[in-house]
């Protein structure tokens, strides 16, 4: 109850005092751009915190990340909205950079120092979204839950544990270098602490593209290739209002049973050539393979992932999904296994009609027997905060 009060009083009322914040407006609408993907741009700043769209969508994926679901301690619906506007000026604050204040003899830093005196602006992307479980009956939401956020379910193939599911609130920290995640993380969790816990959190990373194409997964595949192009994205992925619906399935990978299966036998698992990325009929990455012209699966079998997942017809094309891929790797197990795999999100307009979609054409794939979700939740990604007067979740709670 103390801590819940102290973040009443406290954190939000300093707003976003705990670093210089004059320049924020001006460095916000200063930046923009996709996120950089290439070793040449590492000091090119991101896109600007306001927008019609949150950050971290569309962008590129950044080399570190950690995905955290929380769940929300607060009492009453005003207590709500003071935690949706300290995630918001939290998250502005951290995207635009500054110094941070300074903070009497006696008094805490108001800075954790991890990335030294000054925070770099431009180098950071928060993207925060909303659990079916928050329009319970704790904040008189239940009439506007959204109809198509759900409750992730268990799928045939899944192994979940409750512990790593679902949550009232999401957030994701994109940044180059895991210390500004690890920064930002510690920031947001100050001051909000006494109306939101932490639920599950998992860390991710992109490996840089090898030689070149589309980053590859710990299976050694590129992950990532088929995804739409970005004049399909409002088509695809974002409603009316700016938001979209995410998904996150956390996916063990029992990498040491993969490792033993020979290269053929992956590659008629997942349809591709591990080293070039190219579909079994094809001689590069971006080739589409010809499905069409191998109705009996001679070439790319009709059980390979590629085939389940998209299979490039008429009836299938509104099932796409924007997937984006992150590896992590926890070190080893109670019996000594590597516990390593991938943090897969991805982003839809309607998680019915595309990610599930897709989940039950892959029931029972081949690769089920090297793979083991067990974790994740459905959420939805809020509309973007317009200006500096706006906050997360705004009209959800007005």
């Amino acid at each position: 109850m103390t801590d819940r009060r102290s973040f009443l009083r406290g954190a939000f009322a300093a707003g976003v005092g705990g670093v210089a914040t004059a320049s924020v407006s001006g460095a916000a609408a200063s930046v923009s751009g996709a996120a950089a993907s290439e070793a040449g741009d590492a000091e090119r700043p991101l896109r600007g915190f306001h927008g019609v769209h949150q950050a971290g969508v569309e962008e590129a994926p950044l080399p570190r990340t950690s995905v955290v679901a929380f769940d929300v301690i607060a009492e009453n619906r005003r207590e709500l909205a003071d935690l949706m506007r300290a995630i918001t000026d939290r998250a502005r604050v951290l995207t635009a950079g500054g110094v941070p204040d300074g903070a009497g003899i006696t008094a805490p830093p108001a800075d954790s120092g991890v990335l030294g005196p000054d925070v770099p602006g431009g180098r950071l992307l928060v993207t925060a979204g909303v659990g079916a479980s928050l329009f319970d009956g704790r904040f008189g939401l239940a009439s506007r839950r959204p109809a198509g956020l759900t409750t992730m379910p268990t799928f045939p193939n899944d192994a979940l544990d409750p512990a790593w599911c679902h949550g009232d609130l999401s957030l994701q920290l994109s940044a180059r270098d895991e210390d500004t995640v690890v920064h930002a993380l510690r920031d947001i969790a100050r001051h909000t602490r006494g109306a939101a816990q932490i639920r599950w959190r998992m860390d991710g990373f992109v490996s840089p593209p090898r030689p070149s194409g589309t980053p590859r997964n710990l299976l050694g595949f590129r992950d990532g290739t088929a995804n739409p192009a970005p004049a399909d994205l409002g088509r695809l992925v974002w409603n009316a209002d700016g938001g979209t619906f995410l998904v996150v399935r956390l996916i063990r990978m029992l990498v040491e049973f993969w490792d033993r299966v020979g290269i053929t036998e992956q590659e008629q698992i997942i349809g591709r050539a591990r080293d070039t990325g190219a579909p079994l009929d094809g001689d590069g990455e971006f080739d589409p393979p010809r499905f069409a012209a191998d109705p009996i699966g001679k070439i790319i079998p009709l059980t390979s992932h590629i085939r389940l997942a998209n299979p490039r017809t008429a009836q299938t094309e509104g099932s796409r999904i924007l997937r984006r891929g992150f590896n992590y790797d926890r070190g080893v197990d109670a019996v000594g296994d590597l516990d390593m795999g991938l943090v897969f999100t991805c982003y839809q307009r309607d998680i019915a009609s595309q990610f599930e979609a897709v989940q039950h054409r892959l029931k029972d794939e081949p690769l089920v027997d090297y793979v083991r979700p067990f974790g994740g939740g459905y959420f939805l990604v809020l509309p973007g905060a317009r200006d500096d007067r706006d906050f997360l979740g705004r009209a959800l709670l007005a």
